[in-house]
């Protein structure tokens, strides 16, 4: 089974390269952010064609999380994080899907740092690792995926000196991951590659992409149960390189049926 996230930085605006992405690449679940459409603008004809179930939590201009599936039903269980005060940010959706509890997630960007944004990021946070505990003690097979809005170390970000003061990489927010994974997740992608410089985002300035002036904010996290399946995690790094793509690559991860046995590094 390949599960993919993907911040699609509007959902009718890239909808013909999200289709084209799902055509080419046949996900079995996505998680997709940044629709920046209401509810009732939601392209659900559209991605029912393509062949995917979906459920959605919309927002005017803003944010918004979706999950698609060519997997199974889905069964929503959670829209929003446990305790959140502000409801009017869709930030977070979470279902069970063929067996897999997913949680789809678009954290805050947080800057300007410091300020009342940076202080919105962290809170989020806070209510994100409180809900995150509570799925690892279930034992059951979860995912957590989606735009985290963090680089969570040196090696996830290009010339990382230039970042010191952004919100993204400020010491508060890779601190929490720290304590998001202590939890007993694993970061997919980083743990199958631990040592490549690998990306998820280009900024649209500065030719960006061409130069490979990255950064890894986009993260797949598995539980206990379920990162006993992981056989390959990538980034669809070629779809960045479409016309009238968004800034970030899908990331995705695939699943084997049983838990897959790893080789040993050499000693």
């Amino acid at each position: 089974m390949r599960i993919a996230t993907y911040n699609v930085n509007g959902v009718n605006g890239r909808l013909p390269v999200l289709l084209r992405w799902l055509a080419e690449t046949a996900p079995d679940i996505v998680c997709l952010q940044e629709l920046k459409a209401p509810d009732e603008e939601f392209p659900a004809a559209a991605i029912r064609d393509a062949g995917y179930t979906a459920i959605w939590h919309g927002q005017k201009s803003w944010n918004g999380v979706a999950i698609l599936s060519r997997a199974g039903d889905i069964h929503e269980t959670r829209r929003g994080l446990p305790g959140d005060p502000d409801s009017g940010q869709s930030r977070y959706i979470e279902a069970a899907i063929n067996g897999i509890l997913i949680g789809g997630l678009y954290l805050p960007n947080g800057n300007p740092r410091p300020g009342p944004k940076f202080d919105y990021k962290l809170a989020w946070f806070d209510r994100l690792i409180d809900h995150a505990a509570t799925l690892i003690a279930s034992d059951l097979p979860v995912m957590l995926a989606g735009d985290f809005n963090i680089m969570p170390t040196e090696r996830d970000v290009y010339k990382p000196e230039r970042w010191l003061d952004d919100a993204l990489f400020a010491p508060e927010v890779r601190g929490a991951y720290s304590r998001l994974l202590d939890q007993g997740w694993t970061d997919a992608l980083r743990t199958l590659h631990p040592d490549e410089t690998i990306y998820t985002f280009w900024d649209y300035f500065r030719n960006a992409f061409a130069r490979d002036a990255g950064l890894r904010i986009d993260h797949l996290l598995l539980s206990p149960a379920l990162a006993k399946r992981l056989k390959r995690a990538e980034v669809d790094s070629f779809v960045r390189g479409w016309e009238k793509t968004s800034d970030h690559a899908p990331v995705w991860v695939e699943l084997a049926d049983k838990p897959v046995r790893r080789s040993r590094a050499p000693a």
